[in-house]
């Protein structure tokens, strides 16, 4: 008994206290608690306090073990047993209905025993959304509003994410990721991956679980509130990625769509032989042309002499590809008659000429200058390319404003493709689906991003917690810096169109 008392007092192993379950054992019969299903404090729970998406620690001991949210102001406090900092809350301030955050089971106290009753049922759905197969095959076939319990009115998936202090460039990946459907399906369903094992002391499984719990919170029917904050997986992402990302420090966001796409590929179990849904999404493959040049300061017989030799001639290789990089033609800014700047445009056929097998272009090393060239030899289902904006030297980044111009649909790929693969390669026409702007200087600007929805077939802005329709139209015209396009099937070249 001493023990046992000792436990309860930490507050550490509660579950197993007998005096805080539903039903007891009376002579060999279980009686139910005749309060569980009779609390008169029901009526004090306020849900526009109730917020899941912060850390589950006690806000006294900053303890992960045994958490639980008072559902009347909101906070968190360890244990619920005598001398716990629950325990203490409740009669210090006489409130007493609690959720105990990792069992989902509800408490009152400091009477101590299980509530059991319908009505909070809401309360566990927004804390641990759950999604059936057949509500996830039917998410891009609607566009119906939810309406909030704050009462404001959205549509699942279209969401603003908080902006905690410099996390822009983080969101906008999020987002353009929980826009992919084949990405979003599998990790709505937390059965897809709850099986993958991984070695002992492995932390990068956390980004997994995080980005999973983001997924099905984005997408929540009925969420108390039309924005999520994406504080534990951005936690996440400051752990696994040892500080490279954080927070409170404005970062790039290719440079963190890149790490996440590799993380999440390692985690999930992916190698460069066994897929995993980031490559069986996103993965592509190319040749790469290789021709090694002189060194610009020899003589020119010298440098004939080396052409002819073996280590100068064009090697070729195959590589895989998660995205392409544009490069955009460099940018002299240039006035008009009254003065003012015109921002020079290019079309998007023009950057793509860099994958037609024939466009050359040299590549600086250290120590030595390539000539390459490149040809797409399989083409994903969903496309991301990448608008080289910035360029970094020793002093400072500079970034290119050139606007490109591209259709928001039927983009044709084929004439990218080698001949094998025009071939084989049934489908080459793909559609916008998400668009990452960068706007203002490179290392202080803010970003922003165009997704469709692809239940009613219109386009939302979404800056942080901001969300507005827009025009088609208007995408065009932003500076882009990361794209998403959606191959199209055979079946569906209707999808984007609302029809």
């Amino acid at each position: 008994m001493i023990s046992l008392k000792r436990e309860r007092e930490d507050g550490l192993d509660d579950d197993d206290n007998e005096d805080g379950v539903a039903a007891k054992v009376v002579r060999g019969r279980v009686v139910e608690d005749r309060r569980s299903r009779h609390c008169p404090y029901l009526d004090t729970i306020n849900r526009s306090v109730l917020d899941f998406d912060f850390e589950k620690l006690c806000s006294i001991s900053l303890s992960h073990i045994n958490v639980y949210a008072c559902l009347i102001c909101g906070k968190y406090f360890q244990g619920r047993g005598l001398k716990s900092h629950a325990y203490t809350h409740s009669v210090q301030f006489t409130h007493h209905v609690f959720l105990n955050l990792h069992t989902l089971k509800f408490y009152c106290l400091p009477d101590n025993y299980e509530i059991i009753d319908s009505s909070l049922e809401d309360i566990t759905y927004v804390l641990k959304p759950t999604f059936t197969k057949q509500h996830i095959a039917g998410l891009d076939k609607q566009g119906k509003l939810y309406r909030a319990y704050d009462g404001t009115t959205y549509l699942p998936g279209i969401v603003g994410l908080n902006n905690i202090k410099a996390n822009d460039y983080a969101n906008v990946v999020l987002q353009a990721f929980s826009n992919v459907p084949p990405l979003r399906n599998y990790f709505l369903e937390e059965e897809n991956y709850r099986g993958i094992r991984r070695p002992p002391g492995d932390i990068m499984f956390l980004l997994v679980q995080r980005f999973g719990e983001l997924m099905r919170k984005l997408w929540n029917p009925r969420n108390f509130k039309a924005h999520v904050s994406p504080h534990e997986m951005l936690q996440a992402v400051v752990l696994c990625s040892k500080k490279n990302f954080q927070i409170t420090k404005q970062g790039d966001a290719v440079d963190f769509m890149t790490w996440f796409l590799n993380a999440l590929h390692g985690a999930l179990g992916g190698t460069k032989k066994k897929p995993s849904i980031i490559t069986k999404a996103f993965q592509g493959s190319m040749r790469i042309f290789s021709k090694k040049l002189p060194h610009p300061d020899l003589l020119p017989e010298e440098k004939e002499a080396l052409l002819v030799t073996e280590e100068y001639q064009e090697q070729m290789s195959e590589s895989t590809f998660l995205f392409l990089t544009l490069d955009l033609p460099t940018a002299p800014l240039y006035k008009d008659e009254k003065e003012q700047l015109i921002i020079p445009q290019v079309p998007l056929f023009n950057i793509l000429g860099k994958f037609n097998g024939s466009t050359e272009k040299e590549y600086k090393t250290y120590k030595e200058n390539f000539l390459k060239r490149f040809q797409l030899t399989k083409l994903p289902p969903y496309l991301v390319f990448c608008i080289k904006r910035f360029t970094k030297n020793n002093f400072f980044v500079e970034k290119n404003p050139t606007i490109v111009n591209f259709p928001i649909t039927n983009v044709d790929l084929r004439e990218y493709l080698t001949e094998e693969a025009q071939a084989t390669e049934k489908n080459t026409t793909y559609d916008l689906v998400a668009n990452v702007v960068h706007d203002g200087k490179p290392t202080e600007g803010a970003y922003r991003i165009h997704v469709l929805h692809h239940g009613t077939g219109k386009w939302y802005e979404m800056q942080d917690l901001q969300v507005t329709d827009i025009l088609p139209q208007m995408i065009t015209l932003s500076e882009a810096y990361i794209q998403i396009w959606k191959r199209q099937e055979s079946d569906d070249t209707n999808n984007h169109t609302g029809v």
